[in-house]
């Protein structure tokens, strides 16, 4: 019989606390300074639409934990558990037959390879939202998994719980999410029309006008950026206007952000000649790759300088090769858990745009990265000297206890707290919001409580990083 190791796991208070015992409880008493203060979620995916009507309810627990999360169908994918039985939907014009629609059945695939998050970031926010959103406490199991899925199913149903409800109950200050540049914002308006006075804002996410130019679908993106800003985009000079009339129409809408997704951080000043003419070649569909690497490096300055004028603060998340299995692509489309990170250089990179920013008063730069390696040799150094720029939380397959503490042994030491932004969330799935940045309050706070217990900081440094890293640094550097 295997001995029981009950006695060696952590209370649940202090789940996720490193070192001695003393330090636990540093670190207990630094969060519970900080367990209850509101969410800022300044960057995040989640839909619009599940706030923009007070009596929506989620479907069914697949919907509310699986469908909208790649965290999880990737996880299974990779163990050989098809898209189509995830009930992940396909292409228009694929095969849907064999697309599972039934989501008991998409539970109890879930259920069945659930040993497969043991250890990983995922498998900790779904233990957390079971236990604190359903008071589930027993493990999921294939034997158990229709029973579980009918308590979440009840408590889905209850008229309590609705995304508006759930904002409030988890105690979300401000919430925004990730728009096209050519999104009308609908829900956005339909939630400042209501009556609720839940904070939920858009973010300005133009990459799909402004990156691959090269590829076929960049002339229906300016298509669609015509239609939306009804202006005349035959030239450069055009495109530009309308992207800062969208800029400003985002920013009516209570914007206070945008993002950038881009292969590499790399950026270029070209003259409006050399923009024009590798705009027409674009629009005529005979852009180069090379072309849209530099017509791409350019806007990124482009963006910057409209930032140093409207005062949206941007956000550069590079280092992701999109969509790299081309056979998941073809049938079930993007952000289907194939993004792969790959190295980046940041130092030469940035040093067109910050040679003309680097220093603007009314500019904040917010970089992420997907390379680790650059966190202490290139973004602590880049932030610890140039105003404009901050560091932001770990990212992606970063989200993770150890990303976090590597975060905090590789950046703060050079670049300082104050040249960080505290934690987003970057989620799609909302429910796991509460259990993310729960995660980075106890990790952060551990990281404080060792830093108190060598003596590098004391009892006033220590709770005032805390607030600052779980609430204070998000709230002023996103303006929220």
């Amino acid at each position: 019989m295997k001995p029981s190791l009950r006695n060696y796991m952590p209370e649940r208070a202090d789940r996720y606390f490193s070192g001695s015992s003393e330090q636990r409880r540093a670190a207990r008493a630094l969060f519970e300074s900080v367990a209850d203060l509101p969410l800022i979620c300044p960057h995040g995916h989640v839909d619009p639409q599940l706030f923009a009507e007070a009596a929506y309810h989620f479907e069914s627990p697949a919907e509310f934990f699986l469908i909208p999360d790649h965290y999880v169908f990737r996880m299974l994918y990779s163990q050989g558990v098809r898209l189509e039985a995830q009930g992940v939907s396909v292409n228009e014009g694929e095969d849907a037959s064999e697309v599972e629609t039934d989501h008991r059945r998409i539970w109890q695939t879930f259920a069945e390879n659930y040993h497969l998050f043991q250890g990983t970031p995922t498998g900790l926010w779904l233990r957390d939202e079971l236990h604190d959103l359903f008071g589930i406490t027993e493990k999921l199991t294939p034997s158990n998994a229709q029973t579980v899925y009918d308590r979440i199913a009840e408590r889905l149903a209850a008229p309590d719980f609705t995304p508006r409800k759930l904002y409030e109950q988890f105690g979300v200050e401000a919430l925004t999410t990730t728009d096209a540049a050519t999104d009308t914002l609908e829900h956005h308006r339909a939630i400042q029309a209501s009556d609720w006075d839940g904070r939920i804002f858009p973010t300005f996410r133009p990459d799909k006008v402004v990156n691959d130019l090269d590829q076929p679908d960049w002339q229906e993106q300016i298509e669609l950026l015509r239609a939306v800003s009804g202006m005349d985009i035959g030239g450069y000079g055009g495109y530009i206007a309308a992207l800062e009339g969208r800029r400003a129409f985002f920013k009516e809408m209570g914007a206070t952000a945008t993002d950038h997704a881009a292969e590499t951080p790399y950026t270029e000043v070209l003259s409006p000649a050399e923009a024009d003419a590798i705009f027409q070649r674009g629009l005529a569909g005979q852009a180069s790759a090379d072309d849209a690497r530099r017509f791409t490096g350019h806007m990124l300055v482009e963006m910057a300088r409209m930032s140093s004028e409207d005062g949206l603060v941007m956000q550069l998340h590079p280092g992701s090769i999109r969509n790299h299995n081309r056979a998941v692509f073809s049938r079930f489309g993007a952000d289907k858990g194939a993004d792969i990170p790959h190295a980046l250089d940041f130092t030469r990179n940035l040093k067109p745009l910050l040679d003309q920013f680097g220093s603007h008063p009314s500019l904040r730069l917010i970089l992420f990265t997907l390379d680790e390696s650059t966190s202490a040799r290139e973004l602590a150094p880049l932030a610890g000297h140039y105003p404009i720029l901050r560091i932001g939380p770990p990212w992606w397959f970063y989200d993770s206890i150890n990303g976090m503490r590597n975060f905090f042994a590789q950046v703060m030491e050079t670049a300082g707290i104050y040249n960080t932004v505290g934690f987003n969330d970057d989620t799609r799935a909302f429910a796991s919001i509460p259990s993310r940045h729960e995660l980075w309050r106890r990790i952060a706070c551990d990281w404080l409580a060792g830093l108190l217990l060598e003596g590098q900081i004391d009892d006033e440094d220590a709770y005032a990083m805390a607030h600052a890293l779980a609430y204070g640094l998000a709230k002023e550097a996103y303006g929220l």
